[in-house]
């Protein structure tokens, strides 16, 4: 499980279930597990200090590599 928090004022957006080793670019709506901090607002999501992290697909975000940081470990696969 992985800790996603936005890089400009460090809250907690989700808790989410990577799998495999490689980088987040994605983050599917099916394994986030725990939502803190997230709004989502035209097309995009959003930290509650105005920050974009990310763009709604449909049943994934893809997120902004920069306005993000994460902790935690990856499953392998």
């Amino acid at each position: 499980m992985l800790v996603l928090k936005c890089a400009a004022c460090r809250r907690k957006l989700w808790r989410y279930n990577k799998i495999g080793q490689g980088e987040v670019h994605r983050c599917h709506k099916d394994r986030i597990d725990r939502v803190w901090n997230m709004e989502e607002r035209g097309g995009k999501v959003w930290c509650p200090c105005g920050k974009a992290v990310g763009i709604d697909r449909g049943t994934y975000y893809t997120m902004d590599k920069k306005a993000f940081t994460y902790k935690g470990t990856k499953v392998n696969q």
